[in-house]
Order: structure tokens, then sequence, then C-alpha cells
């Protein structure tokens, strides 16, 4: 099988079997985009897998495509062979030069595809999360619904810091809270408990994050749940009420979750 004729099929079979690994076999796809996003990748997915396939039929079968093959069998002895057909070529350098290194150019596309499908990339943690500007939630200081009943009540990040931070009632004082997010360190031996938010994909992606007090940092991008209450901070709506605070009464490792991110 030449590989040059056959190059822009696999190619094709290569991204489409790529993008099913992770959205149709597996859930990596997360790390990516948004769970509403999987049925156009697995369709995506299916299209060029199909299409690698198509293409490769069509040039084993067409008659241009069988003089291509059986040219490329005896191209190499004809070359040796006949002298002058040689040196004709090289008078005309220019075009075989570029059709030669052309399809080699084009496999620079196989290797994205490749870590993609055999060595898909981590989510994004720290060191996203620390190029980040402080993100606060767009509404003003008001009040917010009522919290669930019962201790401790589960909240992600972006609630959590909504509460604390633009929450008139002051509906967090008084409650016990559990969060998960992954750890990073500020400068100062402060830690916090952090989060990704995305509106559609991880290029999109801002980190929010929850300063966490009176417990030891565990390593950064350790993922945990903790467990603890509300410290008042600052003015609500002020700069100084971000990052939002909260004592700690407990921690535990947990393994990241399948979706990492908090949507937006």
């Amino acid at each position: 099988m030449s590989v040059r004729r056959y190059g822009s099929p696999l190619l094709l079979a290569l991204m489409g079997a790529a993008i099913l690994r992770i959205s149709l076999f597996s859930e990596l796809y997360l790390r990516y985009v948004q769970a509403s996003l999987r049925p156009y990748l697995v369709v995506s997915g299916v299209v060029l897998l199909l299409l690698g396939v198509v293409m490769a039929v069509v040039r084993r079968f067409s008659p241009a495509g069988a003089e291509h093959a059986e040219h490329a069998e005896h191209g190499e002895h004809g070359e040796h062979d006949e002298h002058g057909d040689h040196d004709e070529h090289a008078e005309h350098g220019g075009h075989g030069h570029d059709h030669h290194h052309g399809p080699r150019v084009a496999w620079l596309l196989a290797l994205p595809a490749l870590a993609l499908l055999l060595f898909p990339p981590p989510a994004l943690g720290s060191y996203s999360a620390g190029r980040e500007a402080a993100q606060r939630a767009a509404q003003g200081v008001g009040t917010f619904p009522a919290l669930a009943s019962g201790d401790p009540v589960e909240l992600t990040l972006a609630e959590f810091s909504s509460r604390a931070i633009y929450d008139s009632g002051r509906s967090l004082r008084g409650r016990t809270v559990r969060m998960t997010g992954f750890v990073t360190h500020g400068d100062d031996g402060t830690w916090y408990v952090t989060r990704l938010f995305v509106t559609c994909c991880a290029a999109d992606a801002t980190a929010g994050k929850v300063e966490m007090r009176g417990d030891d940092a565990p390593p950064v991008d350790t993922w945990i749940t903790v467990t603890g209450t509300w410290h008042p901070k600052g003015r609500l709506g002020s700069d100084a009420a971000w990052p939002p605070v909260l004592d700690v009464s407990s921690v535990k490792r947990v393994e990241q979750p399948a979706d990492p991110y908090e949507q937006r």
C-alpha cells in the first residue's frame, strides 16, 4: 500500500478515531468542552472516519488510482535503470520536489490526532488558575434564595462565592457547607480550593477560588472535598470580600471528577 496514495484517507480516519476515542468511548471530552456538545463530537468523528474509508475505497478502485499504484511499484526500478529518465526528472526538479515533500509535511497533521488518541492531555489545573485575575459573579449585591435544609449543604464553588460576596441576606451565616475542587497555593502561604468555570469549552475557562483557613495545605492540584463554615470578610460587593474564606473542619482527598469544570 502506497503511503502517499492513502495518506489523506488515513489522516481523516485517524482524526475521526481520535474524536470518537474521547467522546463516544470515554468521558475525556469533558476536559475540553461542555457535556451538551458530546453529540456533535460523536457525529464529527463518525463523519471523518467514514470519509477516510470512502476516500480509500475510491482511490483503490479508480482507474487513476490503479495507474498510480502500478507506477509506485515500478517507479524505483525505473529511476535506477533509466539514467535518461532521471536526468529528465532533474530538469523539472521544482515540480517533483514539491510533490515529493508535500505529503510529508501533511503527515505532521497526524501528530495532534495521535496525541489525542494515545495520550489525552489532563484537564486544566493550577497553572491555568494562577494566570487568571479575580473573577466574580456579574450580579450586584442582593438577596439569594434560601439554602437547602440540613448540614452540610452541598454547594459548587461558584454558588458559595456568589453568596459570600453578594448575598445581603447572609444565607451562609451559621451553615456548614461542603465543596469540591483542586488545591492551589498563594505566595504568602495561603491555600485555596479552586475550580475553573467554562461557558463553552476549556479555551474560555476562568478561575474561581475560596481561601481555606484552619488546616494544612495539601499538595498543589490535589482534588479534595472540604467541609467548613463561611468566614465573613470585607464589605459585600467590594474587592475586600474576594476571595471568600472558609473555616475548614475537614478535608478529604478525592479523585478528579469526570467533568472537572463548573458551568458559568
